[in-house]
């Protein structure tokens, strides 16, 4: 029997894998639950492996089955991409669309945004991953990453979405127990809240003063007896009064407009942590990429 692999079985796996189940798949596609087990299994006969285990009401996909969809949805967006392509500006743009974000950030802005994103452009299918350690390009499992900083791979193609930085800040009611740090050094004394998301240096904090010739930048190892990998959990500590914490401007500032928090050692700068839009060389000619990293560009700018 032939073992070719024509689009349209691509598009039926895919969907099957979104749904999660026969039955669900069969009203989607607007056939019998009997029919979609029949397809499947002359796909799993075709190429010789078991693509899903079924159970009573759900199925998972297997190791061979992950990297079947891996593959079927590149192909699929690559075709739609080139589509889109050759109709130029009259298509809209449609497929799917995979955009990956931290939690904090990816639930309080880019989940709204994605929302308002949906009325412009319904012909979009989004799904948004949110990791604290996001997945490497390689992995092909994201089309676009909201990411802090500069991105460090130079094989893919970063937008920056508006300008932030990282600030040092405590509570008023831990700062009138331990006193406020005067400089860099001081922050040996204090108890430090430390997170550890992707590839920072956990525990070194870096301050820098002047500008030009005259800009220092000193390194600080920060010690405390709390740490974690999720930033709303560390800033929740800063809130209830156990220690200093560094941590991107965008999650902080209500607190300190409203003085929960105090911004401390306010004549040093810490690093940048400017938000930008990346995604893969190849994606750069998809319309829905195109489509959403301008709308996300026109969001913040708003």
């Amino acid at each position: 029997m032939s073992s070719t692999i024509h689009p349209s079985e691509l598009a039926f796996f895919s969907i099957l894998a979104s749904c999660g189940a026969l039955s669900a798949a069969a009203r989607k596609l607007g056939i019998t639950t009997p029919a979609v087990s029949k397809r499947l299994a002359q796909m799993e006969a075709r190429l010789g492996v078991s693509l899903v285990t079924r159970t009573t009401r759900r199925m998972h996909l297997t190791p061979e089955g992950e990297l079947y969809l891996l593959r079927a949805r590149r192909i699929l967006a690559e075709i739609d991409d080139m589509e889109q392509s050759l109709a130029g500006s009259r298509a809209a743009p449609r497929g799917l669309l995979r955009v990956n974000a931290t939690p904090g950030f990816g639930r309080r802005y880019v989940a709204p945004a994605i929302s308002r994103f949906m009325r412009e452009y319904p012909e979009i299918e989004v799904q948004l991953q949110l990791s604290v350690d996001p997945p490497a390009f390689s992995d092909d499992a994201f089309d676009v990453g909201i990411r802090f900083g500069e991105p460090p791979e130079a094989r893919v193609i970063a937008r920056r979405l508006t300008a932030n930085r990282r600030l040092l800040c405590a509570s008023q009611a831990y700062l009138a127990k331990h006193g406020s740090p005067c400089t860099p050094a001081d922050l040996s004394k204090h108890n430090c809240i430390g997170i550890q998301q992707g590839d920072e240096a956990y525990g070194v904090w870096r301050l820098t003063t002047g500008v030009g010739t005259s800009r220092k930048t000193e390194t600080v190892r920060v010690h405390g007896t709390l740490r974690t990998n999720d930033g709303e959990a560390a800033v929740n500590w800063a809130l209830d009064g156990h220690g200093i914490l560094m941590r991107a401007e965008w999650d902080i500032s209500r607190y300190l407009n409203s003085g929960r928090l105090v911004q401390v050692l306010t004549d040093y700068q810490t690093p940048d942590a400017d938000i930008y839009a990346i995604y893969p060389q190849g994606r750069q000619h998809s319309a829905r990429v195109r489509a959403f990293v301008d709308f996300m560009a026109q969001s913040f700018e708003r």
